[in-house]
């Protein structure tokens, strides 16, 4: 087995909070960093497209896979979860939609760890790391390494989008992500910048590439953590064209997301004796808490035929495809240089909640679903997809196999408490409800999925079973908590039990954000760094 060089620290995972956290800890100079990324350079050519991400999530080169359990929450069909496998991580191919969350998300992960992760401290690292279009406000960057900006196509559908909006007594914000909690819509803003995406690779690595402090190791995947006779994290061991190699460090850094950092820690030796018992693992650390905590948006997406030609499906397919390509190459604009979405709102699901507690994705397009939505419908559609924001149900994910690139064992269970049920049944209604406003309801001409046969709060669930999807959200899976005995990490992110190993990325977070984790993971990581260099910093094991 080769060994490497020595780093300060070994960051596992060039994701959203990996990337983050190599462009913040390599300012130093006098500290050596490697990135570890399991999959290749980002330089597919559909990556850096905005509406080539369908392509992308669906190319096996770059993308790890995740197949659930059947159960009842997806109508006993294994569902598929798809993490990016490239340098940026999921940023590489996910929606593109920058969502900050409500400031009470973070208040209440400062609950149950620490003030370090309180909305001042989360606010100050928005600031830090965006550099957005709208430009600087009290808690909004405009210098920041990450390009923020607001779609540039709007007509006649999504114009009257906005007025149902407001005729729902929801307000129209400028800026969607202004701190306020209040039910409102807007036009969403997107990690897209020039007309190309701005993953997490993008931002905060393309600019810091030639720092000689900075090693990027790609297709190179993380098998386990080596820890010395004392419990200290002491390497990584990676495997890279088929070898084995030690990278070393004085710190070991995962950051591998809530999907493959807790096979990260089972395949070390740390989580749950009985599990690893049968897989053969010698325990380093007992905690029954990896992999269990798992939490995730189930998202419906709710579809209607237009009775006019308004809407962009027949901008992505034909000749007019081929003219949208030709003017996506040419000058980096139009339909192809669209996020997935392109607005956003958030609202209550029942009277009397203190904030919104379910959010819409707003598309004046219309999926084909007889392919698998590769495609979009030949005839004029749109649609919402739908979830609740703060579910109380919790899944679990586990390895059953040594392999590194195995996929885990993983138990979705959506809908299990009657809280879930009931926001899910009000977010199908409010967004009929939505359609039904003028000017919108003018164009509507049917809905097309589920139908208007699930209309009873029986076969709402129902659909939810059948046609439901994840929102790619899953965050809890290493929980942060003060209490021990609830958590993997602490409240400055060090697994329990051993020394010299942190996580910073969606598994350690406590409670889900209210959206899209994109941004939350990014913010969180900024701050992460802060709370790691306050501390002295470790020295490599020989």
């Amino acid at each position: 087995m080769s060994e490497t060089a020595r780093y300060d620290y070994v960051i596992v995972g060039a994701g959203a909070a990996g990337c983050v956290l190599a462009h913040r800890l390599s300012e130093n100079p006098r500290v050596k960093v490697a990135l570890i990324e399991a999959g290749p350079p980002d330089s597919h050519p559909f990556i850096h497209m905005p509406k080539g991400l369908a392509k992308v999530m669906a190319d096996p080169s770059h993308i790890w896979v995740y197949t659930s359990h059947p159960e009842a929450g997806n109508a006993q069909t294994p569902e598929v979860w798809v993490r990016g496998r490239v340098l940026g991580g999921s940023s590489s191919i996910n929606g593109m939609m920058y969502v900050r969350g409500q400031p009470a998300d973070y208040d209440s992960i400062a609950e149950t760890t620490s003030e370090d992760w309180s909305w001042k401290h989360i606010s100050a690292a928005y600031k830090a790391l965006e550099s957005h279009e709208l430009g600087a406000a009290e808690t909004r960057g405009d210098s920041g390494p990450l390009n923020i900006t607001l779609p540039d196509q709007r007509d006649t559908l999504t114009e009257a989008m906005m007025a149902a909006g407001e005729r729902m007594g929801w307000k129209i914000k400028e800026d969607t992500n202004s701190p306020d909690d209040i039910e409102g819509l807007g036009y969403a803003p997107r990690t897209v910048f020039k007309g190309r995406r701005q993953s997490a690779a993008v931002a905060f690595l393309n600019p810091i590439r030639s720092r000689a402090n900075l090693t990027i190791l790609t297709n190179a995947t993380a098998d386990k953590v080596v820890f010395d006779a004392a419990k200290r994290a002491v390497a990584v061991e990676i495997v890279r064209e088929r070898r084995r190699e030690i990278v070393r460090g004085g710190e070991i850094i995962l950051c591998g997301g809530a999907m493959a950092s807790p096979g990260i820690l089972e395949r070390s030796g740390v989580g749950d004796p009985a599990r690893l018992a049968k897989l053969g693992v010698p325990v380093v650390h007992a905690n029954a808490n990896v992999g269990e905590n798992l939490i995730e948006h189930r998202a419906i997406i709710i579809q209607w035929k237009l009775n006019k030609d308004i809407s962009h499906n027949k901008k992505y397919y034909g000749w007019r495809l081929l003219m949208s390509a030709m003017q996506y190459y040419l000058s980096r604009s139009g339909p192809m240089s669209a996020a997935a979405y392109e607005q956003i709102g958030w609202f209550k699901t029942q009277p009397g909640l203190n904030r919104p507690d379910a959010q819409f994705l707003f598309a004046p397009f219309s999926f084909d679903f007889d392919k698998q939505r590769q495609d979009v419908e030949r005839h004029p559609g749109m649609h919402i997809t739908a979830y609740p924001l703060r579910p109380t149900s919790r899944g679990y994910v586990h390895i059953n196999t040594l392999d590194p690139n195995a996929p885990p064992e993983l138990f979705t269970n959506y809908r299990a408490t009657e809280a879930d049920r009931a926001a899910m049944i009000g977010a199908v209604k409010v967004a009929r409800k939505f359609v039904q406003q003028p000017p919108l309801a003018q164009y509507v001409e049917c809905e097309t999925m589920p139908g208007p046969g699930y209309d009873t709060d029986e076969k709402i669930l129902e659909a939810y079973d059948k046609f439901g999807t994840c929102a790619y959200h899953a965050v809890g899976s290493c929980r942060m908590d003060r209490n021990p005995e609830h958590s993997v990490v602490d409240p400055e992110l060090r697994v329990r039990g051993v020394s010299n190993l942190r996580i910073i990325d969606t598994s350690v977070m406590p409670i889900i954000p209210s959206g899209n984790t994109n941004g939350p993971t990014m913010a969180m990581a900024w701050r992460a760094a802060d709370i790691i260099r306050r501390q002295p910093m470790a020295v490599a094991a020989e």
